[in-house]
């Protein structure tokens, strides 16, 4: 199955120009929107400000390399969210380890190819998509929980209401079909629950009545 095309929002980083011109070629002919950085620091000052779809994130390069970046992002709350996709020469199985430790999601490896980075960029763009539109769904279920939560609450308290209704206010003991509202007047029992919970009734005849009748 095809992933579908998803243009996104790409931070790029790499001390190697060359590279980064590279990838920033590639990536914005195909409808993404590339942001090429050069260091680490410009890397969290540009995520920070803006965070991206997804980053393209080397590992070596001076004064903080890639883990540390991606261990930064991962640890704020604005950031932390960003897939981070290493493209590193080191290829060994302890750096990939140690990448995917940081909060990496995908580790590609120099000299790449330029239809693998693609196809692994389109898929971690798809999640993210996949992925907030789970986060939305999951705030609109707890928001409609709450406000049931709510409702079950008002409900709970207009039955408590009228189970008790004999002990707030007098029932007619002749007709029983009459109740003395808060303002001393006597009104129909069925008006008075309706007015006072949002119970809604259904009416029908009972066998007694139906034989009167």
């Amino acid at each position: 199955m095809s992933v579908p095309n998803t243009p996104g929002d790409i931070l790029i980083v790499d001390d190697t120009p060359a590279n980064l011109h590279l990838l920033s070629q590639m990536l914005a002919e195909r409808g993404h929107k590339v942001r090429p950085v050069l260091s680490g620091p410009q890397a969290l000052t540009a995520a920070q400000a803006a965070p991206p779809d997804l980053m393209l994130l080397d590992i070596r390069m001076p004064d903080m390399d890639g883990y540390e970046v991606c261990q930064r992002l991962k640890a704020g709350e604005r950031t932390r969210d960003i897939p981070v996709l290493f493209i590193s020469v080191l290829s060994e199985t302890e750096d990939k380890v140690k990448a995917f430790t940081a909060g990496g999601v995908d580790y590609i490896t120099k000299p790449f190819q330029a239809e693998e980075v693609l196809a692994r960029v389109q898929t971690h763009l798809a999640l993210r998509t996949l992925q907030r539109q789970l986060q939305t769904a999951n705030r609109t279920l707890e928001e409609r929980n709450l406000e049931l939560e709510a409702r079950n609450a008002e409900l709970e308290q207009a039955l408590s209401t009228i189970k008790t209704l004999s002990g707030i206010v007098p029932i007619c003991a002749w007709c029983r079909r009459k109740i003395k509202d808060d303002d001393g007047n006597w009104v129909e029992l069925e008006n008075y629950i309706v007015e006072h919970s949002h119970t809604q009734f259904t009416h029908g005849i009972c066998p007694e009545c139906r034989e009167k009748l």
